[in-house]
């Protein structure tokens, strides 16, 4: 699915340099649900923008999909985001004014095929069971119905890759294992996920743990 290879990236200003990430080697294969872990400051977040393509490396190679990103376009990006990536935030990223069906829409509105969006939308919303939520708007929900929503969002396109950052971060317990139980779901029906978490529990989900620390991947543990 993806490949990087001594990947790093640096912050600079007119008076300091910080590097965020540095010689960073990972291969994830298509399918596999990875956790990745560490103290804030490590490069978790820094880590998913590059893998989503929302930030460029600045040195080392990223492969996705068996292509080269490093030297890609941001049309090329903008293409590959579009058709492969489905992003899922801690902050569920819901649009206030729109309803459920509306923001899961967002996703697609490239797409041409319109009849096609609206029978999408409709299966994501009944694979995340909040089908019945359809014309709600998001402040009439409650947080895991919120993150649901952002993950038939990030599912409605097909994707074959799920960035998930903090997905439970701001959810209770309860709702927190539902999310859970959904991305494992996922994960199972063979989308690869890459999830950023700071619950060893929820980490346990995952096939395989990364830990970083200072920029670097320090271990990795596969369950």
């Amino acid at each position: 699915m993806l490949s990087l290879s001594r990947l790093s990236k640096n912050y600079r200003t007119t008076e300091v340099e910080t590097c965020a990430l540095n010689d960073v080697s990972l291969e994830v294969a298509g399918g596999e649900f990875v956790a990745v872990m560490g103290p804030s400051g490590c490069g978790k977040s820094t880590l998913l923008n590059i893998l989503g393509l929302l930030d460029r490396p600045s040195g080392g190679s990223y492969r996705l999909l068996g292509e080269e990103i490093t030297g890609s376009s941001e049309q090329q990006l903008t293409r590959l985001r579009r058709d492969h990536i489905g992003f899922v935030f801690q902050s569920f990223n819901l649009i206030d004014d729109l309803t459920v069906e509306e923001n899961i829409e967002v996703s697609l509105l490239y797409r041409k095929d319109g009849g096609a969006r609206r029978k999408r939308v409709a299966e994501a919303l009944e694979r995340v069971g909040v089908a019945h939520r359809a014309r709600h708007k998001p402040q009439q929900l409650s947080g895991g119905q919120q993150q649901r929503v952002a993950i038939a969002r990030a599912l409605v396109s097909n994707p074959q890759l799920i960035l998930a950052d903090e997905p439970t971060g701001n959810l209770d317990t309860a709702n927190g294992e539902v999310v859970m139980d959904l991305l494992r779901s996922v994960s199972a029906a063979g989308t690869t996920i890459i999830m950023v978490t700071h619950s060893p529990l929820h980490a346990a989900a995952a096939a395989r743990t990364v830990k970083m620390l200072d920029g670097q991947i320090v271990s990795e543990t596969q369950l």
